[in-house]
């Protein structure tokens, strides 16, 4: 078996402009932070972001690399509107596309199983047909004669995901309450990148935790990073919950101010540094 750890900037290496990028965790849930950083501190732009959206939207929306947005939503969950994804949105900075979380779902089934498209329920009789006119419907071939909505695949070049646990071969494990769809975005994109709290034996895998958690498999995975409080700011169940100050002052603050505070650091350890100095200065 292969050996598949890199770091944060070995990743976004792999990564370049023009690109669709898949983005794991759900709302302000398990997000791949950390390395959603590292595209920050590029020169890559340009992309096509797929997300259940967080802050990983956000951040990005608000430094001018998204062109494409394909999302069900934006939100922060405590915080109910992405504020910083909602600024970029008003004032025309990124295309976007909506569509029902079900529909989202389905879309990724379809590119994990390399199909075109997968007929849902979801969105008949409803507006999203009407925001998205390039979505169509199809009828079942069957006696019903049923109408479908044809939800196209959504088929990435790479993916970012964040878990608790990993090993060094790309077997990622989760250890909170609920997998976020993260198997799917690594199988639906030619290429995956995990990051996790932290790097095992494969055997540890498995030591105290059922093998369901064992969400997302080797052969779907490119590489594999370790990065202790890496969907900071973002929970990471049941290693730590959501920063919610961090988080709000992220909602909170201009984007220019916020940047220039915690993202100007050359490398992750500098970003983790300045949020510490931030909670020392609160208390």
């Amino acid at each position: 078996m292969t050996d598949k750890t890199m770091t944060p900037m070995d990743v976004v290496g792999r990564l370049s402009s023009g690109m669709t990028l898949g983005i794991g965790g759900w709302g302000s849930r398990r997000k791949p932070m950390a390395l959603v950083r590292a595209l920050l501190r590029s020169e890559i732009t340009d992309l096509t972001v797929v997300s259940y959206g967080g802050p990983d939207v956000g951040l990005l929306a608000a430094a001018g690399k998204i062109r494409k947005l394909v999302a069900a939503f934006a939100t922060l969950d405590s915080i109910p509107l992405e504020p910083h994804f909602r600024a970029g949105r008003e004032r025309g900075a990124f295309e976007l596309t909506e569509i029902d979380e079900a529909m989202f779902m389905w879309g990724l089934h379809a590119a994990a199983n390399r199909l075109p498209f997968l007929p849902v329920r979801a969105g008949i009789g409803s507006d999203v047909m009407r925001v998205n006119p390039d979505l169509r419907t199809v009828t079942s071939p069957y006696e019903d004669g049923e109408e479908f909505v044809a939800v196209p695949a959504l088929r990435m070049d790479a993916a970012l995901v964040h878990l608790n646990r990993a090993d060094r071969f790309g077997n990622g494990q989760y250890l909170g309450p609920d997998p976020y769809f993260d198997d799917l975005f690594c199988e639906a994109a030619d290429a995956a990148y995990l990051s996790c709290e932290r790097i095992v034996e494969t055997a540890e895998l498995t030591k105290d935790a059922p093998p369901q958690s064992l969400l997302v498999s080797r052969h779907s995975v490119t590489g594999v990073v370790e990065t202790p409080n890496g969907a900071h700011f973002t929970s990471c169940a049941p290693d730590y919950d959501r920063d919610e100050p961090f988080q709000k002052l992220y909602a909170t603050t201009p984007w220019p101010e916020f940047s220039g505070r915690f993202l100007s650091g050359a490398a992750e350890r500098d970003y983790q540094s300045a949020v510490r100095a931030w909670h020392k200065e609160q208390r």
